[in-house]
Parts: structure tokens; C-alpha cells; sequence
């Protein structure tokens, strides 16, 4: 790294550290970044940017006639944090565990370096501070609100931190580095009964939820080629009540999502799930509904 860089990162490290903790004590929900974003704006007018909304613009001096983005996201999960930092969340079930804290702080310490260094660059730089990452709302909000259009750009790059690297170190490639995401939820229906005495009466859709589950990880296994990645996973079962154990559900609930960086891998993961859901419906004599749900696309 050049040395009068380092010099001039050095001298914001402070400022970066403490926007970064304010955030992370604070942190919103999917859709709900109100707070954050004023954080944004006032920072991005305090380093003089024009801002619309969480769209910050800065031109170089002398203008010049590039485009790009830079893009950081801003939201978070509902998970407990359990640490004893001085910044640990003040929101109940909810903390920054994925790194958007770091995200948007990153891209608040570049605005303000090239803000700072206005002749270092020829062009325009626009920098969007997405919501909605997690539930993959935010992208298509900002589309909808004809953000392209509104902003018209030669190139759009961000990053995601990682806890398994090296300090100090970036990984790039030359093909997707973030997944395509899909979410599937499956409903099994069958009738419930006793658990003891009259259990082989029941179409017990619990073995067959067993069952499935165990299936799906047959699909990345077996049907995907070893030289693609893929990934299934089960987040989330629901069914029965544990104030009643002797009752076998009628119902049961299965929910998950996929990852996938090409479409035939995509195919095929959506596919194969399809038809092991209507198999097992059709093999334990029960009804099924399924919503496959394909949302963001892999990136570069």
C-alpha cells in the first residue's frame, strides 16, 4: 500500500472504529434501517457529497466522465448476541453477526477518503447503502425505484468480509464469488393421531419430514457434478406441540434455502426438490403443498 495512503487511512481509524461500534450497538432489521440510513446522510453531507436518500454522489476535480458504484448493505438478523464488548447490541434478538456494520463503515471511511482526494480519481462515484440484504428485498426496492435509471453507472463493486482471512487481505475472482439464493417451503399433510395406542392409524407425516430432509442432501451428492458447488439447507420444522407429545401432528411445515452459482445447478436443485416432495406426498399417501421461491442471482 502506498505510504502517504496508509498514512491518510491511519488518521481515520478512529472515526471508522467509532461508527462502526455505534452501528453495531444499534442495529435494524431487513426494511427497517431508519436509523443507520440518518447515520449515512448526515455522514455523507458532513463529507459534502449531494445525497438523495442512501445515494451519496461524488465528482472528481477536474470532472471526468467514468461511472462506477460502490455498494455497502446496512441490515441484520434476529440472533442473541452473547459477548462483553462495550458495543454489544442494545436491540433484544437482534445483532450485526454478518458484518454490515463493517460494511457500511468501510464504505463511509472510502466517501470520506475520496471525498478528501477529490483530484485522485477522474470521474463520478456514486455510493449506495443498500437495505434489506438478508431477505433480499433491498435490491429489487432500489431497482424499482428506477435506481439505475436515476443513477446511470459504468460499473457497480462491493465486498464481504470474511473472519477467515488474513488481516489486511482481499480475494478477488474472475467468475461469481456470491451465490445465487433460493428459499423453499414445503407443507406435508396427512392426519394426526395418538402416539401410543393408536399410532398405525395415523398418516404420520413426522418419519416422512425425517425422511425428506435426509433426501435433499442426496441431491447435492449425487445429482450435482463434484466440479460444482451447491448447498441445501433446512432452517426452519414446524409441527405438533410440545404441551401435547402423545399427539401426532397432521401437519408439518419444512422451510430452506439453496445456494447455487449457475443456472443449471439452479435447475437442477429446484427440480430435484420438486420431485422429491410430490415422491414422498405420493409414497405416504398424503398431500403436499410446495412455494420455490428463486431470488437473488450470483454475482461477480
Amino acid at each position: 500500500m502506498d505510504k502517504r495512503l496508509a498514512m491518510d487511512l491511519q488518521e481515520m481509524q478512529q472515526e471508522l472504529i467509532a461508527i462502526r461500534h455505534d452501528i453495531h450497538a444499534n442495529p435494524e432489521l431487513s426494511m427497517q434501517e431508519a436509523r443507520t440510513s440518518k447515520l449515512v446522510a448526515r455522514k455523507l453531507k458532513q463529507y459534502e457529497f449531494i445525497v438523495t436518500e442512501e445515494v451519496g454522489t461524488l465528482e472528481s476535480v477536474p470532472p471526468g466522465d467514468r461511472l462506477i458504484a460502490l455498494r455497502a448493505d446496512m441490515d441484520t438478523l434476529k440472533l442473541v448476541e452473547e459477548s462483553n464488548v462495550s458495543y454489544t447490541s442494545t436491540v433484544p434478538e437482534v445483532m450485526h453477526a454478518y458484518g454490515h456494520d463493517g460494511h457500511t463503515a468501510m464504505l463511509l471511511d472510502a466517501a470520506k477518503y475520496l471525498s478528501n482526494h477529490r483530484n485522485s480519481f477522474f470521474g463520478t462515484v456514486y455510493f449506495i447503502f443498500q437495505p434489506g440484504e438478508e431477505k433480499l428485498e433491498g435490491a429489487v426496492a432500489m431497482m424499482n425505484d428506477q435506481l439505475f435509471e436515476r443513477f446511470p453507472f459504468d460499473v457497480i463493486d462491493g465486498l464481504h468480509n470474511s473472519s477467515g482471512k488474513p488481516i489486511g487481505t482481499f480475494n478477488i475472482r474472475f467468475s461469481p464469488m456470491m451465490a445465487a439464493s433460493d428459499r423453499f417451503l414445503v407443507t406435508f399433510q396427512g392426519t394426526d393421531g395418538h402416539g401410543g395406542a393408536y399410532s398405525h392409524l395415523a398418516m404420520d407425516v413426522t418419519v416422512l419430514q425425517a425422511q425428506f430432509i435426509l433426501a435433499l442432501q442426496t441431491i447435492v451428492s449425487r445429482n450435482i457434478s463434484p466440479n460444482n458447488a451447491a448447498v441445501i439447507s433446512v432452517g426452519a420444522i414446524q409441527g405438533g406441540s410440545f404441551n401435547s407429545l402423545n399427539v401426532m401432528p397432521s401437519e408439518i411445515r419444512i422451510g430452506g434455502i439453496t445456494r447455487s452459482f449457475t443456472k443449471l445447478v439452479r435447475d437442477i436443485i429446484e427440480r430435484r426438490i420438486k420431485e422429491l416432495v410430490h415422491g414422498f406426498a405420493q409414497s405416504f399417501g398424503c398431500t403436499v403443498q410446495i412455494e420455490y421461491n428463486r431470488l437473488g442471482c450470483s454475482t461477480c
